[in-house]
C-alpha cells in the first residue's frame, strides 16, 4: 500500500498561546482506495523536549511539580509532579533546549547527556512530538522553587531516589505520560547507565 494523504483545505481556527488548525483531507486505506473527506481539528504544539535528569553516584531522580491547566477538570491532580521539559524555539536544536531547560527549571547543570527516545504525545489530536533525554547531573543542592518570572512559573524542585521515584510510579502518583515513560525507561537501563556514567 502506498500510503499517501490529500489536503482539501486548511485554515487557522484559534491563534494564541497554542494554535489550532482545521483541515479537510483524505487518506489510503489498507485495504485499498480512499478514505471519505474528513474534518479534523489539529492542535499545534510543535517539537518539545523532556529530560530525565539522573545523579548515577547518589541514585537520584529530578522531580518537578507545577500547576498543569491541561489537568484543571480534577483541581486535586492540577499540580503534577513531571521531570524538566520545554518547547523547541526556532533556531534551537533539541539538546540546547535540554540544557536550558534543566536550568531554568530545576537549577541543574547538565554534565552528560543522551537521547532516550522520540514520540508524539497524543497524535490522535495533537502535533506535539518530545525527544525524551537523560541527562547525567550532581543532585547534591537540588531543591527550592525554580522558573522563569516572566513566564509566570512556579515550579516545586526536590531530587529522590531512584526506588521512591519507582515506588511513587507503582502507586500511581504520575499521572503525566512523560515522566511514567522516563522512568520505566530508566528501570530498564539503569545499571547499564551508571556503568556509562560511573568509568
Amino acid at each position: 500500500m502506498q500510503k499517501q494523504i490529500e489536503i482539501f483545505d486548511k485554515e487557522i481556527a484559534y491563534s494564541g498561546f497554542f494554535r489550532l488548525e482545521k483541515y479537510r483531507l483524505r487518506h489510503t486505506l489498507f485495504g485499498g482506495g480512499w478514505s471519505a473527506e474528513l474534518e479534523r481539528e489539529l492542535f499545534v504544539r510543535g517539537r518539545c523536549v523532556a529530560v530525565l535528569l539522573y545523579d548515577p553516584h547518589a541514585d537520584q531522580v529530578v522531580l518537578i511539580e507545577q500547576f498543569r491547566v491541561g489537568a484543571l477538570m480534577q483541581p486535586d491532580q492540577a499540580w503534577l509532579v513531571e521531570i524538566v521539559a520545554g518547547a523547541i524555539e526556532e533556531g534551537e536544536s533539541a539538546e540546547e533546549v535540554a540544557y536550558r531547560e534543566s536550568l531554568e527549571e530545576a537549577g541543574c547543570r547538565i554534565q552528560e547527556l543522551m537521547v532516550v527516545g522520540e514520540f508524539y504525545t497524543t497524535p490522535g489530536a495533537c502535533a506535539e512530538s518530545i525527544t525524551l533525554f537523560c541527562g547525567k547531573v550532581d543532585c547534591t543542592s537540588v531543591g527550592g522553587i525554580h522558573g522563569l518570572d516572566h513566564e509566570h512559573e512556579d515550579i516545586l524542585v526536590r531530587a529522590v531516589s531512584f526506588d521512591e521515584a519507582y515506588r511513587m510510579l507503582e502507586n500511581g502518583e504520575f499521572v503525566s505520560a512523560i515522566p511514567i515513560i522516563a522512568l520505566q525507561w530508566l528501570a530498564l537501563n539503569r545499571e547499564k547507565l551508571k556503568r556509562t556514567w560511573l568509568k
